[in-house]
């Protein structure tokens, strides 16, 4: 019987000069990456801001929609019942280091629409996951969320140093699903049983983006934000999807 080889084509190989068996090739920069600093992140749409008190109403206003069941059916958060308790979990999260979160202001009206944090920070590996996303109803699939999406990738690879940027999201969020091939991320694979979320099984699915896909990508993210790529009515004439796929596919 024939041994199966493991070494898929894309993977980065070289011969070890011992043994002659496949290694990984030496990392040009192997220094950690950067830490995450608390400083305020600008975009053209949006503005990202250590997530903290004052942002406490408008967050409770975005995350109470009528159909806030729904938006926060896949996250570890429920949505919350009283102002008091999103000021309880605002409270306990902007405390944290690891995730790190961020109230994403809507530049337009001025007033927070949705939070990110940065989470599972490993600068010696030189990664890092975006994740506990809600973008509101105002915002979501919008030029700000997208832009709020581009604005952590910008600071991870560009500004921090990072290698790899992760999306992952419960495996029967179809959304969530979408939104990351949409954004650019390149599906890894499903992790089964990952996890035990209110209760109930959690089979995750796994999205990357690293920095040669940054170098291919940063630049199509700008021209789909770029006031010419949107009509009188805000309607976008190039969709992201496809320029990610085409930009993805030409590497």
């Amino acid at each position: 019987m024939s041994e199966t080889t493991f070494v898929e084509p894309r993977i980065p190989v070289e011969a070890d000069p011992v043994t002659g068996l496949p290694i990984g090739p030496l990392v040009s920069k192997p220094e950690p990456a950067l830490l995450p600093n608390r400083e305020v992140i600008e975009g053209s749409y949006c503005r990202l801001e250590p997530l903290a008190r004052v942002h406490t109403n408008d967050l409770f206003i975005a995350s109470t929609p009528a159909d806030a069941v729904r938006r926060f059916l896949y996250l570890p958060d429920k949505a919350p019942q009283s102002i008091e308790q999103m000021q309880e979990w605002v409270d306990h999260v902007s405390a944290l280091e690891d995730p790190r979160f961020y109230a994403v202001i809507d530049l337009a009206t001025g007033r927070v629409a949705g939070r990110q944090s940065f989470l599972n920070i490993s600068p010696g590996q030189r990664s890092i996951e975006i994740g506990h996303i809600y973008w509101g109803p105002a915002i979501a699939g919008s030029r700000v969320s997208t832009e709020a999406n581009y604005l952590f990738a910008e600071m991870a690879f560009d500004h921090w140093g990072y290698r790899r940027f992760e999306w992952k999201c419960n495996a029967l969020n179809q959304p969530s699903r979408q939104a990351a091939s949409r954004l650019g991320f390149s599906y890894e694979g499903h992790f089964r049983r990952a996890g035990v979320v209110h209760g109930r099984n959690r089979d995750t699915s796994w999205f990357s983006m690293i920095d040669d896909d940054w170098v291919v990508l940063k630049p199509v993210y700008k021209q789909w934000l770029s006031p010419q790529n949107f009509d009188a009515d805000g309607q976008q004439k190039s969709r992201l999807s496809e320029l990610t796929a085409t930009a993805l596919a030409a590497l």
